[in-house]
């Protein structure tokens, strides 16, 4: 006979009946449009609906053990329904179309916010999030970095591929670690003297002019610059800690300028590539000559 069983015919689809002791539920890309009959779930800890086709946060009131929801790629518009989720610790809301940070008040424990990929405007109401450690909301339609100020605890703020023209509003994040905000419409590097735990700025494809204003930033193990429009190596000679170091496809034409570089000598790894500096034939060899002790240049190991 011949066999009539259609490709993904036997695909699991909707919620399946899950014992009420279960601690993690994985329901991944099941063609779930509504979040229901979860009520039972007495331990569980973490819920993972990715992939899916839901509309509303809903149906999630019982759970108050829960500490991981992800509801990446689904089709929310808001935000909401998740007051009694007191024990969340990590919210994934990315690839939605959100367009308000809203009623996340009551999520006082909450370590990691991901919502990459929505249509938020502006960063508010994240005033009782202190405990936040991880933000990140890349891909928005931000315009202005404001609203930070109470996330003392922040190690990592990811902003890249929005709409912001003005580094600023950071002092507050005396525990950062890591800032990306690249591809946006950033001339200046300002507005960063606080930062003094920051171990890497990820700041290329922007409209930056000059290196400038990292004087208070002694920790910083690898700065990404790739893609502005920057003539000249400047201001890192104090860098002592630097590693890796992104200069690619910028406006740098002056070897000598290479010399900032050579007391850092924990660098490893150095990006030049696309500038006019890198059209010398004697590029690689001029570059290892100046700094003898870096393992890798551009995308090759200098072995």
């Amino acid at each position: 006979m011949a066999d009539n069983t259609r490709e993904g015919e036997d695909e699991e689809t909707g919620i399946p009946e899950l014992a009420k002791d279960t601690l993690d539920v994985d329901l991944t890309h099941r063609k779930i449009e509504k979040i229901e009959n979860l009520e039972h779930l007495e331990k569980i800890e973490t819920l993972c609906f990715r992939r899916n086709m839901i509309k509303k946060i809903e149906g999630l009131d019982a759970l108050i053990t829960l500490e991981e929801l992800d509801l990446y790629d689904n089709q929310l518009e808001k935000i909401e329904n998740l007051e009694l989720l007191v024990n969340l610790k990590i919210l994934d809301l990315s690839f939605n179309t959100i367009k308000v940070l809203e009623n996340l008040t009551a999520l006082v424990k909450l370590q990691k916010l991901f919502l990459v990929q929505n249509s938020i405007s502006k960063i508010n109401n994240l005033t009782t999030l202190s405990s936040l450690t991880m933000l990140e909301l890349g891909a928005n339609k931000i315009r202005v970095i404001d609203g930070l100020s109470s996330l003392v605890n922040l190690e990592s703020l990811f902003l890249g591929k929005n709409k912001i023209s003005k580094l600023e509003n950071l002092d507050g994040l005396k525990k950062l670690k890591l800032l990306s905000i690249q591809s946006n419409r950033i001339t200046k590097l300002e507005g960063l003297d606080q930062l003094e735990s920051l171990e890497e700025l990820y700041i290329s494809h922007n409209g930056i002019t000059a290196i400038e204003g990292l004087e208070k930033l002694v920790n910083l193990n690898t700065l990404d610059l790739a893609s502005n429009q920057i003539s000249r190596i400047q201001n890192i000679s104090h860098l002592s800690k630097l590693e890796d170091f992104w200069f690619n496809n910028n406006l740098l034409e002056s070897w000598n300028d290479l010399d900032q570089l050579k007391k850092i000598e924990t660098l490893n790894t150095i990006y030049l590539e696309g500038n006019p500096l890198a059209k010398d034939v004697n590029y690689r060899r001029k570059v290892k000559l100046t700094l003898p002790f870096v393992k890798q240049i551009d995308a090759t190991l200098t072995g």
